[in-house]
């Protein structure tokens, strides 16, 4: 892997309906911070596009990449690669992943400062139910999914990641976007500071 002194990578974490897709792609849109793709063995829905929404694998294929982190989830293999972080910094110095708290504790480990942590949350755990049906998830499925031990555990920031990372309540979009924006300006500032 190349030299990683300047680029940072913003981990974004929180459960699910916390809003990490749409932070991911604030990010994207006004600061062209891209996001790093991840590889999947789940068939591609309609719509998807290879190395755009994942990099969509076979059985045979997956193993052959260099995992930082990768899961088994609904009996498909998710993750994220050393080859698709070198990929994403081709193309900046900074860029994003969107992962669970899991994820995101194995990539501050394994990337110590590189990683940076944005957790977020919600003030009330029913925004999240509204936010998953709004969506379009079924009722049941998203029953599944807030009775799940890992939406539990990702309701919280872990206690490995406390005081590393920075936390978002994602209640109001406006505020967020601020919050967003100062956040960005200092991890620039911070990078500007390595380089010279």
């Amino acid at each position: 892997m190349e030299d990683l002194s300047m680029k940072r990578v913003i981990v974004i974490t929180g459960a699910t309906g916390t809003g990490k897709t749409t932070v991911s792609q604030y990010l994207n849109s006004h600061y062209d911070i891209p996001r790093i793709i991840t590889h999947t063995t789940r068939p591609k829905r309609p719509g998807e596009v290879d190395g755009v929404d994942y990099y969509f694998e076979t059985a045979e294929s997956f193993p052959k990449n260099h995992y930082l982190e990768d899961v088994m989830y609904a009996s498909y293999q998710y993750g994220s690669s050393y080859e698709g972080l070198d990929r994403a910094f081709e193309k900046a110095d900074l860029v994003s992943i969107v992962l669970d708290t899991k994820g995101a504790q194995t990539y501050a480990e394994q990337l110590g400062e590189k990683a940076v942590v944005l957790f977020l949350t919600v003030g009330k755990s029913d925004i999240l139910k509204d936010r998953l049906t709004s969506r379009g998830d079924e009722t049941e499925m998203v029953n599944h999914r807030i009775r799940s031990k890992e939406y539990k555990r990702d309701l919280e920031l872990p206690v490995a990641l406390t005081g590393r990372a920075t936390v978002i309540q994602n209640d109001d979009w406006l505020k967020t976007q601020r919050a967003l924006d100062a956040f960005v300006s200092a991890l620039r500032i911070q990078q500007q500071s390595v380089e010279s």
